[in-house]
């Protein structure tokens, strides 16, 4: 008897153990993030308390300054998990109202559905926040004029081997912790084979936007990234392309240009502005370490800027290398 009841106590232990064992092994903790800090100078305009710098969001600072530290927390266990996306210094700050980039949790309900519930980045655009995940260093208008974030609810789902989609319902655009008057957005986007339509309807805020984001790869070494877009919110709006050739030249060394046009739209003014700006950019990869030497060359329809003289023109040239680590 004695026998048969250690028998047990051992049976019901190795169980115990292999389901703690199991548990464990299902949880997941990852950490990573990066920093980055660049100088810049401009070749066709003073550098001085003036600040000339293209309108566009980030590394618009002469001299050496600081992009910012970006840290991200994830844990997942089974079929739920959180991210936590915490930034630092002044590239976060212009992202976010506050420290915190992202902050969500997700449930995925089966292999091809996802519920996705806080603050997360957005999904228009070429372009993110994080200088890791962009080839060049400065930001388009398009990504500058575009949400940021968006807080809310969205569902993924995974229709076959090659098409997506996404809905979502959020707050008003980059509007984060209140919602001022009830009034929410509603979004989507459907994905084929790595090309995405994305629709975003915010009547409060940003107003109507249609998004496309894609690419292709023409040989093994040269790949052809593709953003276009157009916006309305009761007659003021925007719209524009921008064109991404990349050229991997060794391991270590990439180059990419970015030539975009882009329009903004009034109805209170006959002639509305717009931009072709052209961005060539090289990216030198040291381990975890990436340097990014970049010139750029914005040239306005009509007067943006100043020349050195401090008379008014159309263009401005610039210079900025960055340093991002990331870890």
């Amino acid at each position: 008897m004695k026998k048969i009841t250690l028998t047990i106590m051992l049976l019901i232990t190795s169980i115990i153990i292999a389901q703690n064992k199991e548990e464990a092994a299902e949880k997941k903790f990852s950490f990573e993030g990066s920093v980055d800090a660049y100088y810049r100078a401009n070749l066709t305009a003073p550098n001085d308390t003036t600040q000339i710098a293209p309108p566009t969001s980030f590394a618009d600072k002469s001299g050496f300054s600081l992009g910012m530290a970006n840290i991200i927390a994830s844990y997942e266990k089974g079929k739920v998990g959180a991210v936590a996306d915490l930034v630092f210094g002044p590239r976060g700050e212009v992202a976010s109202a506050t420290v915190l980039n992202q902050l969500f949790a997700y449930y995925n309900i089966s292999e091809n559905t996802k519920l996705t519930f806080g603050k997360f980045n957005t999904y228009l655009g070429y372009e993110v926040i994080s200088p890791v995940g962009n080839f060049n260093y400065s930001t388009s208008y398009l990504f500058s004029n575009g949400p940021f974030s968006h807080t809310g609810i969205k569902a993924d789902f995974t229709l076959s081997e090659d098409f997506s989609l996404m809905l979502g319902v959020f707050n008003q655009t980059d509007v984060t912790e209140f919602n001022p008057d009830g009034s929410y957005a509603v979004g989507a986007q459907l994905g084929y084979d790595g090309q995405f339509l994305n629709l975003l309807y915010d009547a409060a805020g940003l107003g109507f936007e249609v998004d496309y984001t894609g690419g292709f790869d023409a040989t093994d070494d040269f790949f052809v990234g593709i953003n276009a877009a157009y916006a309305d919110n009761d007659g003021e709006g925007f719209y524009g392309v921008d064109l991404y050739p990349q050229y991997t030249l060794s391991e270590a060394f990439s180059l990419g240009l970015r030539g975009e046009y882009f329009q903004t739209q009034s109805d209170a003014i006959d002639d509305d502005p717009s931009v072709f700006a052209v961005t060539l950019t090289g990216s030198y990869t040291i381990d975890d370490l990436i340097i990014k030497p970049e010139f750029r060359l914005d040239n306005g329809s009509e007067d943006m800027f100043i020349d050195t003289d401090l008379m008014a023109t159309k263009s401005l040239g610039s210079f900025v290398v960055a340093a991002i680590y990331k870890f």
